[in-house]
């Protein structure tokens, strides 16, 4: 199989000739496996997908110092706090959707997609509605605003609505093949909210953006949300990305309770990538793919490789795929220079 039909299967629950390879968000050690770029690394690290490459739009304030144009407060590259209190306030915040395209290098893009024309070409991002838009207003008055002003938060969830389903559109028309949304929804034991609170405000949301969408849609969020799994079922989703073990999610009792309707990407323990136990990180990668393969499962990480791992065990990880999936191992030298 090519990469692309192999993700492809799984997605559709079926099996392929074997369990993909998918880590989303793979760029924190492009520099230190002196890589030239986010694509060359997917392929590099020996993984069926690629992701298509994208940008702020231009002058935003994201990931740097102030308020940025969807009204989130950052402090030296990290997130503080949200500005969004008013209809004024979301109104000058919510950009229009006609910007997505100001999102995206279209050479860039299409030069991904030359380079690697056998790979599964995804677009994933965290602009999901319900993590949008607890970021815009700030956590706790959003929480206090689903009771005492449901209104308002029905509206930012239709502006965020409309801006995902903008800018993902966009990612189609330029080729992506599949989308992963992120749309963090839950903490170490149980989801941000009810599920009939999930049910009222962030399930319509979803839907919008999967009926808007003319391929398949990937829900991305950490945390506990193994009572949302029905919801995302409903919701028409391909699959669940996640899966976090330090969240308790068991992917055996996952598998066997809802492997039949939707496809499961991750599990693979992140905290393992932060230690020193090269040993510890490929037995998890080997009980990840016996717990959910050999059909509908695609294995990466429960989150992304994020700065502060150890980049060797970020290396034991992709060379245990290797030998575990494929048979062969795969050897990356560092660059310290």
């Amino acid at each position: 199989m090519l990469p692309r039909e192999r993700v492809m299967a799984a997605l559709r629950r079926e099996t392929p000739d074997r369990v993909p390879r998918f880590e989303v968000w793979i760029d924190a050690f492009v520099d230190e496996f002196g890589l030239p770029d986010t694509a060359a690394a997917h392929v590099t690290f020996g993984q069926d997908s690629v992701l298509l490459p994208s940008r702020p739009l231009p002058g935003s304030r994201a990931w740097q110092s102030g308020v940025d144009e969807f009204g989130r407060v950052w402090r030296d590259g990290q997130y503080a706090d949200g500005v969004v209190d008013t209809a004024d306030d979301l109104a000058h915040h919510a950009p229009a959707p006609s910007r997505a395209a100001e999102c995206f290098d279209e050479v860039a893009v299409e030069a991904v997609r030359r380079r690697y024309p056998d790979h599964c070409h995804i677009f994933g991002t965290h602009v999901g509605p319900f993590q949008a838009a607890y970021l815009a207003m700030g956590m706790a008055r959003f929480m206090l605003r689903l009771a005492d002003d449901p209104a308002f938060v029905t509206a930012l969830l239709d502006a965020r609505t409309e801006w995902a389903i903008a800018l993902f559109r966009q990612a189609v028309a330029l080729g992506a093949e599949v989308i992963v949304m992120g749309d963090d929804a839950g903490h170490r034991h149980a989801p941000l909210i009810s599920p009939a609170m999930w049910r009222r405000f962030v399930r319509p949301c979803h839907r919008r953006i999967v009926e808007a969408l003319p391929v398949p849609v990937i829900w991305h969020s950490d945390g506990n949300i193994l009572p949302l799994l029905p919801l995302a079922i409903e919701t028409g989703f391909a699959g669940v990305h996640g899966l976090e073990p330090g969240a308790g999610i068991d992917l055996t009792a996952v598998k066997q309770q809802y492997g039949d309707r939707l496809a499961l990407l991750g599990n693979v323990d992140v905290r393992l990538l932060c230690g020193d136990d090269a040993a510890a990180v490929r037995a998890d990668v080997a009980r990840s793919l016996a717990q959910g393969g050999p059909d509908g499962f695609l294995l990466s990480t429960c989150n992304s490789i994020f700065p502060g791992m150890n980049p060797a065990m970020v290396q034991a990880f992709f060379d245990a795929q290797g030998e575990l999936i494929e048979g062969a191992g795969l050897a990356f030298q560092r660059h310290d220079d």
